[in-house]
């Protein structure tokens, strides 16, 4: 078996080899992060929910199965911290309390902010009403159309079936398109 094998990178890395354990998320981290900043809309808070993501799984390493691949699972593990992320939102919003988002907003580093500033704003919209609809529905658009995972690979990714994943991301289009109407309306 090649030592940098899947089977083998999980094998040393369940072991404790750190080394191994970085050569086996490293091709995955960029990937993670897009898809945690679309559920999230913070890049910043992306980067924290992969982050302790990876920690997790470190500390559970013993968990991994080197007969698998091991991108679904942390996919499923950034998914469920973004989902936790999100539920605390919500308390915080509920109660009243800050949330930190002021952090969050960096000076626009565009080299050409007048010619970009429409859209931009339009991406800022979109991104704000995906982050309003409901996390399921959230979850199963962002995979299928901003990831690319095919309906049966997020159905497998979320725990549910194909047909749930294509009624949410009908759902959730059908309300985007609600919402953005009235914006023209």
């Amino acid at each position: 078996m090649d030592d940098t094998s899947n089977e083998a990178l999980i094998g040393r890395a369940i072991a404790g080899d750190k080394r191994a354990f970085t050569a086996l998320v490293e091709s995955e981290i960029a990937r993670l992060i897009a898809l945690a900043t679309r559920m999230l809309g913070s890049p910043s808070r992306a980067e924290d929910v992969v982050q302790d993501g990876l920690a997790s799984v470190w500390l559970t390493r013993h968990r991994l199965d080197p007969s698998k691949p091991i991108g679904p699972y942390l996919t499923t593990i950034v998914l469920n911290r973004c989902r936790d992320r999100l539920r605390r939102r919500k308390v915080i919003g509920f109660l009243g309390l800050p949330d930190g988002r002021e952090a969050d907003a960096v000076a626009d580093d565009a080299p050409n902010p007048e010619n970009v500033a429409g859209a931009r704003e339009q991406l800022r919209l979109v991104q704000a009403e995906i982050g309003r609809l409901p996390v399921r529905l959230q979850e199963a658009l962002v995979l299928v159309t901003v990831e690319g995972y095919s309906q049966a690979e997020a159905a497998e990714l979320l725990g549910t079936t194909e047909k749930a994943v294509e009624t949410r991301i009908y759902r959730a289009r059908n309300r985007l398109k609600e919402r953005f109407e009235k914006f023209e309306g």
